[in-house]
């Protein structure tokens, strides 16, 4: 198996590599921008930190959006977001203006409230409740893991699998799962053994293929 980092100049990966590399070291790990590299890859990952609109133009700028749409979309390949990674899955951003992201999942990203009490952002382990069918959980026993964001998704399509939801103030996204698109708002590389478990999920259970017309368009 081939997993690529997508690297867009806007992912903190040596925790995801080290990972990787801790969970399956015979998988040939990239980390790549390279539209051959990508496409010849079994698994792709889009880790993230930063702004929404600014990693979108890098994404846009290096021809990546259209690029992963149709790799995804139609050919099926397995995809997973981390943080910013998988709020970038999204229909549209709020930070930084208002911005499409590759719509592959129906959803908008939009800031935490301030002034309250809560602190933003979001900052450290919590733990999450799963509603749907989940493949990503599968054997995962104690579901806390790591958060830093002041972004969120509130709401996600019924069309979408399996989504699993956090509480800080208010409900919000803290993953997805459909067919072969996966998104965590958290990051499972510092999430410990429950982050590692996950991981490997990914590689194991999330289908590299899917019909193009089960897919959100």
């Amino acid at each position: 198996m081939k997993v690529s980092i997508i690297d867009y100049g806007a992912g903190n990966i040596y925790s995801l590599r080290a990972a990787l590399r801790k969970i399956a070291p015979e998988v040939d790990t990239a980390y790549t921008s390279n539209l051959e590299e990508l496409a010849a890859s079994d698994k792709l990952i889009l880790p993230g930190v930063g702004n929404f609109s600014l990693a979108m133009q890098r994404i846009e700028a290096l021809g990546l959006r259209d690029f992963l749409r149709h790799q995804v979309l139609e050919r099926g390949q397995a995809i997973m977001g981390i943080c910013l990674g998988m709020q970038l899955l999204f229909e549209e951003g709020t930070e930084g203006g208002i911005h499409p992201g590759l719509g592959l999942l129906p959803g908008r990203v939009e800031a935490f409230p301030t002034g309250g009490t809560l602190k933003v952002p979001h900052v450290g382990f919590n733990g999450i409740r799963v509603e749907g069918d989940s493949q990503l959980y599968e054997g995962v026993e104690h579901r806390d893991f790591y958060f830093i964001h002041a972004y969120r998704v509130r709401t996600v399509g019924a069309e979408v699998a399996a989504i699993g939801w956090c509480d800080y103030g208010e409900r919000f996204v803290a993953s997805v799962e459909h067919q072969n698109i996966v998104g965590t708002q958290f990051h499972p590389e510092k999430s410990q053994t429950n982050g590692l478990k996950l991981l490997q999920n990914f590689l194991d259970r999330i289908p590299a293929s899917v019909p193009q017309a089960s897919a959100y368009v």
